[in-house]
């Protein structure tokens, strides 16, 4: 088990983004996608999980995150389209 992750949720490629950090992975992108919280991912219907980085410590992941959102959107662009340049849901890959 990991100690923190970094991800970015989305509703379409290209579309809207949020940079979150956990330390459980599946079950907060799970309450995202079933909208469990009142949050920003709710209201913009931000269910697709297209970037997500582990981190052992979770004040490093927290780190990240304040890092990353000080980013520029292409940045963020450029490096969701490392990992996954058709911006495919990666959830079945982390809930399986």
């Amino acid at each position: 088990m990991f100690g923190g992750w970094v991800y970015f949720m989305t509703n379409h490629p290209n579309g809207t983004l949020y940079v979150g950090v956990t330390n459980d992975l599946i079950r907060r992108v799970f309450e995202h996608r079933t909208g469990v919280a009142d949050s920003f991912t709710k209201q913009y219907y931000l269910k697709r999980l297209v970037y997500y980085e582990p981190h052992d410590d979770i004040r490093n992941a927290i780190q990240r995150e304040k890092n990353i959102k000080h980013w520029s959107r292409s940045w963020k662009i450029a490096l969701i389209a490392k990992g996954s340049p058709n911006w495919d849901d990666l959830y079945d890959q982390i809930a399986s």
